[in-house]
């Protein structure tokens, strides 16, 4: 019986030890810059495109632009967004994305996102990938893409969000 109580025990910590994994986002700094959480959805292995997110504050006084994003594991990395246009909701590149002083941009499923094109390895549930993210005046950051198999639950309340709009 005693051993039993261990065993459930463990099995109770390491099961919370895990979703603290799975739910801590990891956060990166450049200048006035905070980017949180950057994730990709897990992809079959025949996939050819794939989409990351994250969310950057500025916590400066000066307006900065997010210029462009590169990675290894795609041929070309642009991005995007959805925009509702003849009563279809379309994706469309944008050129740069501006990033005012004392605000933040979320790129989320059904909103700006960064598109990956010609995906060189499969998306894999547990993996990471690296994107530089190249900013007008912070420079280059490289973060880590974590790949999860679902979208975490604030991006899930987001898209749920922007589908009844």
């Amino acid at each position: 019986m005693r051993l039993k109580k261990l065993v459930i025990i463990l099995a109770a910590t390491l099961g919370s030890s895990l979703l603290a994994g799975q739910v801590m986002a990891h956060e990166y700094d450049i200048a006035d810059l905070h980017i949180t959480h950057p994730w990709s959805r897990a992809l079959p292995p025949v996939a050819k495109t794939g989409a990351a997110y994250l969310t950057i504050v500025n916590r400066g006084e000066q307006a900065d632009r997010l210029l462009e994003v590169t990675t290894p594991v795609a041929g070309h990395a642009e991005l995007h967004e959805h925009i509702h246009q003849d009563g279809l909701m379309k994706m469309q590149q944008i050129e740069t994305m501006a990033l005012p002083a004392g605000s933040s941009v979320s790129f989320k499923p059904g909103s700006y996102h960064i598109m990956l094109f010609d995906l060189k390895q499969p998306l894999v549930a547990g993996e990471q990938f690296p994107l530089t993210l190249h900013f007008e005046q912070a420079g280059e950051l490289e973060v880590d893409i974590s790949v999860q198999q679902d979208a975490p639950l604030d991006a899930q309340a987001g898209a749920a969000e922007h589908q009844h709009h």
